[in-house]
């Protein structure tokens, strides 16, 4: 300052005269004031603006976040791995009990479902058969089952087997006269079976009045039990083993009264903490180790997200004296792109990564612990954010020139590529709709409006086309007809037409990009700012030094290969 004292051109008489706190004067100290906060300003937002490798080049700071950001990517994704070793014990098991339970309990199972239904029967024989043949399994299940399994407590603490049925209150019929008196409020009858009246004649309990089933007035059976096991299988991985409820239900579907009853398992595990676990050997030092590690992702994570919060907020001060600095000398507001630049949204990607790790590391730590035993949400918390911080990435990336080129298109076409997809979508629903409610009770894509969707999207993607084709029901010439006209109409339309013009757009802004390489990004007032300086001497001997580090400055046609973003 005291140079730029020196510097100033003030007159040899009011030096002479003394008259240094003359009006003159204060001017001339207000203006140097003036150049001297805007000099301040214009030098944090250059720093601002820079990436870590400059800032450290600039003032000799030490890229904290970096070290951090990095440093969580590879302790985040192992955190991930082991827990998606560990979680995919949990969902091995279930899927292995479930395939046992049906070869247990269902009378006939191939092996392989039929549909959405395991299995189906076509006789009252059979029918009954199936309905003796699982509650038989049940009374046996521990001389026949391989797995650890035992009895589990119902609803009202009895170990029972429940058998209710579902009927209509009462009617006749006579399809030969075609003749039907039915009335439509249904029954609900129930029956347990514990194991001491398993273990009685069987035929007293099959006798009962209770199996008289009355088919034409038959809605359902229902034959639900409760089965407790134990995971041995994650000793072998140095982990406390879980216990399961399985909560099973046999379903005898006859609804639609054609003749064909649809038998559907459906199986509830449940994950409890274990009363008791004796464990020698390693496994509880192993937990305490992992417990360990789940605490310094915590802590890792939390000075990350302090440290991006801190950078936002001072962003935001900045920010506001920037606005404050330009309506002041320019009388007119900064537009709102200047505006977003000192939001950072990689900070705000990072805080968001941060909050789901902290979140799932501490589920994480509970379910180790064997206190709590969501493994769904642990899941979806910790690979959301895994996700996150590896797509935080490719910031970094950006510091290489190289790279710029796919940010910046994703950039410049994700609000055109947004709209596009809002009006393709209006077309995309109306098939689906139409798909639906015409080819759904003929083709087995089309039976309801999820299965639909994804249909079309793979036909979209060019996949399954033949299949789809060929599956259509020729049992209604006209439905038939109006199937080719569909099929053909959607793909012409979404795959030479809208796919092309969805592509074009991606390829319009990367073509705009590479024409902003070779004639110069178009200049912010932001960018204008930063590029002026107080005095033509120092400009020129600060520019080629200083100013070319700046990722925001517009550059010379010779540097226009070169692209830095923030």
């Amino acid at each position: 300052m005291a140079r730029d004292v020196e510097a100033l051109d003030l007159p040899a008489w009011s030096r002479a005269s003394g008259l240094s706190q003359g009006p003159q004067c204060r001017d001339a100290m207000a203006h140097l004031d003036s150049e001297v906060k805007e000099e301040r300003l214009r030098e944090d937002l250059r720093f601002y603006f820079m990436n870590p490798c400059e800032k450290f080049r600039a003032r000799q700071q030490i890229p904290w976040k970096m070290g951090l950001q990095i440093l969580k990517i590879v302790m985040v994704t192992t955190q991930l791995v082991r827990f998606g070793l560990s979680n995919q014990l949990v969902v091995t098991f279930k899927e292995e009990n479930t395939a046992a339970f049906k070869h247990l309990f269902l009378k006939g199972y191939s092996g392989s479902d039929e549909d959405d239904y395991s299995c189906s029967v076509y006789t009252q024989e059979d029918t009954y058969d199936s309905i003796f043949f699982a509650i038989n399994q049940f009374h046996r299940l521990r001389n026949l089952s391989l797995g650890t399994l035992g009895y589990g407590e119902s609803e009202d603490n009895r170990i029972a087997l429940k058998v209710c049925k579902q009927h209509y209150k009462k009617g006749t019929m006579f399809p030969s006269n075609e003749t039907l008196n039915i009335d439509s409020d249904i029954e609900i009858d129930c029956i347990h079976l514990d194991l001491e009246a398993l273990s009685k004649d069987p035929q007293d309990w099959k006798n009962s009045s209770f199996f008289r089933l009355e088919f034409y007035r038959l809605l359902q059976v229902d034959i639900s039990f409760q089965l407790k096991g134990i995971d041995l299988q994650t000793i072998h991985s140095r982990e406390l083993p879980d216990c399961y409820v399985f909560q099973n239900m046999i379903i005898f579907d006859n609804k639609a009264h054609s003749g064909k009853i649809k038998i559907y398992f459906n199986i509830d595990a449940k994950i409890e903490e274990c009363k008791d676990l004796k464990i020698s050997g390693s496994i509880q030092k192993n937990t305490q180790y992992v417990l360990v590690f789940d605490a310094f992702v915590i802590v890792i994570c939390l000075a990350s997200l302090i440290l991006c919060t801190r950078s936002i907020v001072l962003a935001l001060k900045l920010r506001k004296r920037f606005l404050k600095f330009f309506l002041e000398k320019y009388k007119r507001h900064v537009c709102n792109a200047d505006q977003r630049e000192f939001i950072n949204q990689w900070y705000i990607l990072v805080i968001i990564s941060d909050l789901l790790t902290i979140s799932g590391s501490v589920l994480k730590m509970e379910i180790k612990a064997k206190n709590l035993t969501n493994y769904n949400l642990c899941s979806i918390l910790l690979g959301t954010s895994t996700l996150f911080v590896w797509v935080g990435v490719i910031r970094y990336l950006g510091y290489f020139q190289a790279y710029n080129v796919l940010i910046l298109t994703m950039q410049a076409s994700l609000p055109k590529v947004l709209r596009f997809c809002a009006c393709a979508g209006m077309i995309y629903l109306g098939y689906t709709f139409c798909g639906w409610i015409v080819l759904g009770p003929y083709h087995n894509k089309f039976e309801n409006l999820n299965t639909v969707a994804e249909c079309l999207f793979s036909l979209v993607n060019g996949d399954d086309m033949y299949a789809t084709f060929a599956h259509i029901q020729q049992k209604s010439h006209l439905v038939w007809l109006f199937s080719r006209l569909y099929l053909y109409s959607f793909i012409s339309l979404f795959i030479y037409m809208i796919l092309s013009l969805f592509i074009a757009i991606i390829t319009d802004s990367y073509d705009t990009i590479k024409k902003y390489q070779q004639n110069g990004f178009p200049a912010t007032d932001l960018q204008e700012f930063l590029k002026e300086c107080s005095s033509k001497e120092k400009c020129q001997e600060e520019s080629p030094a200083f100013l070319s580090s700046i990722c925001c400055l517009r550059r010379n046609r010779s540097d226009d290969h070169l692209i830095l973003i923030n």
